[in-house]
């Protein structure tokens, strides 16, 4: 019985132990979270994110010479940016690659797929050079649908898709047998314009900080910021690859 009366002290004693480890271990996660919040906010205050985009733009090899076919990636809606993107530098390498053939690979509805092809048509792209692919719901089908297609084919591959996807798409087609493929980044170019202003003659107030100079601040800080995500969303993703040995 005197045991029995000792188990609500105990769970007393236990409970206490697991709040206090509880409280420890939430005020450890909050410091990290914060100082991770920390670190990313003083790197988008320097040109680091910028260099890591290019890296995994270029890294794995760009295209230097023609190849025989283009290969844009889909995998967003139409229209998004990201997939005009694409387009256009697809269709760009294509005028200046006469002789390639264009596929376009996109996994879901039909729909999107066409649109895509309409949006070749309409950038001056001969239909009888373009193929479709409806498959692929990651690069890692993508990849082995296309070596599906290409066989015995000793061809050369330039693949087209977005800066951040490039390295581990390229590393990928590599994997399942695609051994000459160079990349073809859909690069966005940002506006050669100096944005400044004078923040009192349209009205801009006194007591509001005047930021009309700072350009830096108004948007390259910001656009860091997005493209650490970016960079960051991308290296789980190669971890993932890498993990299941598909690069």
């Amino acid at each position: 019985m005197q045991r029995l009366a000792d188990l609500p002290a105990t769970f007393g004693i236990l409970g206490d132990a697991f709040r206090r480890w509880l409280k420890s271990g939430l005020l450890t996660f909050v410091l990290l979270l914060g100082g991770f919040a920390l670190i990313l906010l003083v790197l988008a205050g320097t040109r680091v994110p910028y260099d890591a985009h290019r890296a995994l733009g270029s890294r794995a090899g760009e295209c230097k010479q023609p190849v025989d076919v283009l290969v844009l990636l889909g995998g967003s809606g139409m229209p998004s940016a990201a997939e005009l993107q694409r387009l256009y530098r697809g269709a760009e390498l294509a005028q200046a690659m006469p002789k390639a053939e264009v596929w376009v690979v996109h996994p879901g509805d039909t729909t999107v797929l066409e649109a895509m092809i309409r949006e070749l048509l309409l950038r001056g792209v001969d239909p009888r050079r373009i193929g479709r692919l409806n498959v692929g719901e990651n690069t890692r089908e993508q990849a082995l649908a296309v070596h599906h297609v290409v066989g015995a084919r000793n061809v050369s591959l330039g693949l087209v898709t977005a800066p951040e996807n490039m390295y581990r798409s390229v590393r990928a087609f590599r994997k399942v047998g695609l051994a000459n493929v160079c990349g073809a980044p859909a690069w966005d170019h940002a506006m050669d314009h100096g944005f400044a202003y004078a923040h009192e003659r349209i009205g801009g107030k006194a007591y509001v900080p005047d930021v009309s100079k700072a350009t830096g601040l108004r948007y390259t800080f910001w656009n860091y910021l997005k493209l650490e995500v970016t960079c960051l969303r991308e290296y789980v993703a190669i971890a993932y690859y890498r993990i299941n040995g598909w690069i």
